[in-house]
């Protein structure tokens, strides 16, 4: 197995395909990247048994092989090289050398044979979602998703596809988001709950890209094929809770503020909230919005007021302020809409401007008791 490849192309994919690779794996095989060369084709993959992904890149070569050669050393190894080609050639005692202009590098490599086989999904489903769509989509819902082990359900994103729009949902119980795309569709009606790593390698591939990507699924795999990547991932087993019946229908007070003033209001307030429930306190009444946080054990207290449009009866409300700010930061509009019923009933908070057509996005915190 002979062939030549630009080090800095061959480094940018291996970086993408890295992001697969766990820092402890049970199977040793699974430390390497798998090389499969067939004539000017070399596709690369990367597998941690639950996700695998692969790229395929042109390569000069007239040979054919597959080799498994370690992620880490081939890392470092093409990290210190200017843009230049590099030769790869199979010797006798298996091992690959690699030459530069500088000088020959030889590494151990294993058959790749031994590499485990990527899932091949039996008779699939299949959509097709842009690629900006779809980072979108996994930015704004993946930072809600749980970490409980004992609920794996809600450790995920969960994928709804109908023939109205495509809807992804993530939840930990405290706090939980709705994406929804009415302008994007799919054919037949599914649902599923992708896991977290294949998702955040996901969003960094697609963030800013101009591809289709075309998802295909069964009852217990997804995979994801656009440009030259595929990915092929386990999808979590079990039912998503129905997250309709959380968020409250009737809430007649609506508060309208700035985004930005808001959430750098309630960053700072929150340093001087208790270390243990991190709650803030928010009183509107009329057009003033009062936030306030104090850790009694510390005697730290703090409190701001803000300019908002209020519509509804004066009210108290706390909520976790590590939550609401995650919110805030996830959303990209000036102002942002919070919808409350009662002190002791869920807030959702909606972005008031910013948005796409056809895109819509629902974010729901429960509040903390207030300890008056």
């Amino acid at each position: 197995m002979k062939f030549i490849v630009s080090s800095s192309q061959l480094l940018k994919q291996l970086q993408v395909l890295g992001g697969v690779i766990n820092s402890s794996n049970t199977l040793p095989i699974l430390d390497n990247f798998l090389f499969e060369l067939k004539q000017n084709e070399l596709k690369i993959s990367a597998s941690d048994l639950e996700t695998t992904m692969s790229t395929v890149i042109e390569v000069e070569s007239n040979s054919e092989g597959s080799a498994a050669i370690s992620a880490r050393l081939l890392l470092d190894t093409l990290k210190t090289f200017p843009n230049q080609p590099l030769t790869f050639k199979t010797e006798e005692n298996n091992t690959i050398e690699i030459s530069s202009s500088q000088g020959k590098y030889d590494m151990a490599y294993f058959d790749g044979s031994e590499f485990p086989k990527a899932v091949s999904i039996q008779s699939p489903s299949s959509t097709v979602v842009p690629g900006d769509v779809l980072a979108t989509a996994i930015s704004k819902t993946i930072f809600a998703a749980g970490n409980d082990d004992l609920r794996p359900v809600m450790s995920g994103v969960f994928f709804q596809f109908s023939n109205d729009g495509i809807t992804f949902v993530a939840t930990d119980a405290h706090k939980l988001v709705k994406y929804t795309r009415t302008d994007v569709t799919a054919n037949t009606a599914a649902e599923f709950i992708m896991p977290k790593k294949p998702l955040n390698l996901l969003k960094g591939i697609l963030a800013g890209s101009e591809s289709d990507v075309t998802i295909e699924y069964n009852e217990a795999n997804a995979k994801f094929i656009f440009d030259n990547v595929v990915l092929i991932c386990r999808l979590i087993d079990g039912k998503y809770p129905n997250y309709e019946a959380v968020i409250p229908k009737e809430n007649p007070n609506k508060l309208t503020v700035d985004r930005g003033t808001f959430l750098n209001a309630a960053r700072r307030v929150s340093i001087f909230s208790s270390k243990t429930t991190h709650q803030i306190r928010l009183k509107m009444a009329g057009t003033e919005l009062n936030i306030s946080a104090e850790d009694i054990d510390y005697s730290n207290k703090a409190e701001e007021r803000l300019v908002c449009e209020y519509q509804g009866d004066d009210m108290q409300i706390g909520f976790n302020s590590r939550f609401l700010t995650e919110m805030l930061s996830n959303l990209n509009s000036n102002d942002v809409l919070i919808e409350m019923s009662l002190p002791n009933r869920a807030g959702i908070l909606t972005p008031a401007d910013g948005v796409d057509e056809g895109e819509f996005i629902t974010m729901l915190v429960m509040p903390v008791m207030l300890n008056s």
